[in-house]
């Protein structure tokens, strides 16, 4: 049997769905984690998930609502542990809805005749 570059390490290529979610500090428990993925409430790289244990790789982009709000997500690194939030917040980017930034966001919201600057601020 190959051995495996990660094995010894504590650091695999892949991890749970549901412990990255955890892990990361995305949600509270394992057991939300769990329900998000098995309620098919989650994407991964665009196709909907249903199950907690599906594989997550680094370069993955998962999406979900939360609160409200749709987020889409980066993974930049698969933790070893559930360590402290700013720990976690380095586990994964936010990426911007429509690949937009703030500012262009915030211009695409204004008033049509004031973007068009047929009246002035």
């Amino acid at each position: 049997m190959p051995s495996r570059p990660w094995r010894g390490s504590g650091v695999a290529d892949t991890l749970r769905l549901d412990k990255f979610l955890w892990f990361a500090r995305i949600v509270k428990t394992r057991a939300l984690a769990q329900a998000l993925a098995e309620d098919g409430r989650i994407r991964l790289d665009g196709r909907i998930l249903t199950q907690a244990h599906t594989p997550v790789r680094v370069g993955d982009v998962l999406s979900f609502a939360q609160r409200g709000a749709v987020r889409a997500l980066r993974v930049e690194a698969l933790p070893a542990r559930r360590g402290p939030p700013a720990e976690a917040r380095l586990l994964y980017s936010e990426l911007r809805a429509n690949g937009l930034s703030q500012d262009s966001r915030d211009f695409a919201r204004e008033p049509l005749m004031v973007r068009r600057r047929i009246i002035p601020n």
